[in-house]
């Protein structure tokens, strides 16, 4: 699987799963909306800043993000760090209309935040075989890509 191959496994995923510890040192998962990413090392998740898995990532910033294709077999896990951030320029980035049935005061609610998660190495597979993603191949990846909504391109 090329590095190609795996930005459009995860431009064209909508959901991923979100692992971290939570208060209790037990691992957990959650499914997140996960579409806006800057290439391979970086992806953005809104939630509500009351959730568990906000508390836990606020104590405990150690997270993985898997993004799979069921259909054709082929996924890949990233291991990194899950900031929560309240800037409202990724509020603004994020923010879809109808999300005021969630957060009735609009970007500005309190319960409203961005995950910033930001990957250092990563293992993916596919039906042909399996490796490691390192931190300088990323890195190296990502100096060319910009934020960008990855499912919206894959949607034409």
């Amino acid at each position: 699987m090329t590095i190609n191959e795996i930005r459009d496994l995860i431009d064209r995923s909508l959901f991923a799963s979100l692992g971290y510890t939570d208060e209790r040192g037990r691992q957990n998962i959650r499914r997140v909306f996960c579409v806006w990413h800057k290439g391979l090392g970086t992806h953005l998740i809104s939630t509500n800043t009351s959730s568990s898995h906000v508390k836990s990532l606020l104590k405990n910033s150690n997270a993985c993000l898997y993004f799979s294709d069921d259909a054709s077999f082929e996924a890949v896990c990233l291991y990194g760090k899950a900031e929560v951030s309240t800037d409202r320029y990724y509020k603004e980035l994020l923010w879809n209309e109808g999300d005021e049935k969630y957060y009735p005061k609009g970007i500005d609610d309190d319960d409203y935040c961005v995950i910033v998660f930001t990957a250092d190495s990563g293992r993916y597979y596919r039906y042909d075989g399996k490796a490691d993603l390192f931190a300088d191949e990323i890195t190296k990846y990502d100096k060319e890509c910009i934020l960008e909504n990855g499912y919206s391109k894959t949607q034409n």
